[in-house]
């Protein structure tokens, strides 16, 4: 069989090429230089690896450091922003203080008004009710001079003096009238006739006329009796009510606890509750 003839399969050969490469590259010169300029070609070599592998690290170097800038400018854009809107925050609030601080004022100054208006308010009101009062005393002192030079008559007086009574306090003024047959009142049978004041069940017995001498004191208290002895009921206060009253009148009236008061506004009501 010739060498000619043999023929082999590119596993075998790339075998012996496998096993007899090394021997020949260290035996033959010419075989290395063909290798090396073979793989020259195809790779590079120490120097051209080193050089692009430096070069790789200062592209890295590069990234990285331009990362780091890039790094460090988003950081201080944040922290001029961060500062930015702290500043606008401490403004806001220190607005915020600024208007609570301004509503508080104008809500004490609008207390300080409204209690100033509900002071001034009662002033008004109390000198309303000082006019209100001076024009019923004016009212009543025309009324009894009225009654007592024949203007008006004493009745029209005792239900004017009657409405205010009834209008200014709890009280209930009823007429009470009943025939004295012995005279014990005016010395002969006659109508004995007696205001009656009626507060909370107690009786208060009122002589309520334009003018009062100290002969009506006497018959007043006379009519007092004769209501207590024919209705069998205890009178707890004597008052008389008259804008002109003769000073010795008023000394017998009091002497006899009697009650004087020249205008129906005057009445202390509350003393009966205290006395009992």
């Amino acid at each position: 069989m010739k060498k000619s003839d043999i023929k082999l399969t590119k596993e075998e050969i790339k075998q012996i090429i496998l096993t007899e490469l090394p021997g020949l590259l260290k035996r033959d010169r010419k075989m290395r230089e063909t290798i090396y300029h073979i793989l020259q070609e195809r790779f590079a070599d120490k120097k051209q690896t080193e050089d692009r592998f430096e070069k790789i690290l200062r592209e890295i170097q590069l990234q990285r450091e331009e990362s780091e800038r890039k790094w460090s400018e988003w950081n201080r854009k944040w922290e001029e922003t961060q500062a930015e809107w702290n500043k606008k925050w401490e403004e806001n609030e220190r607005r915020w203080e600024e208007s609570e601080r301004r509503w508080e004022e104008n809500q004490r100054r609008w207390e300080e008004n409204q209690k100033k208006w509900e002071e001034n308010q009662k002033v008004i009101n109390s000198i309303l009710e000082e006019i209100k009062l001076l024009h019923r005393k004016h009212d009543t002192t025309i009324g009894a001079l009225g009654a007592r030079w024949g203007l008006r008559t004493e009745a029209s007086f005792r239900e004017a003096i009657k409405g205010i009574l009834e209008e200014s306090f709890p009280v209930k003024v009823i007429k009470y009238s009943q025939k004295d047959n012995e005279g014990s009142v005016f010395g002969r049978p006659d109508q004995v006739k007696l205001d009656l004041i009626i507060r909370d069940g107690e009786v208060i017995a009122g002589e309520i006329k334009s003018s009062i001498s100290k002969g009506d004191v006497a018959t007043f208290l006379r009519k007092i009796n004769f209501y207590e002895k024919s209705e069998g009921k205890k009178v707890h206060r004597k008052i008389i009510i008259s804008p002109m009253i003769e000073s010795s009148a008023k000394e017998f009236a009091e002497s006899y606890g009697i009650e004087v008061y020249g205008y129906p506004e005057e009445v202390d009501f509350k003393e009966l509750q205290s006395s009992n």
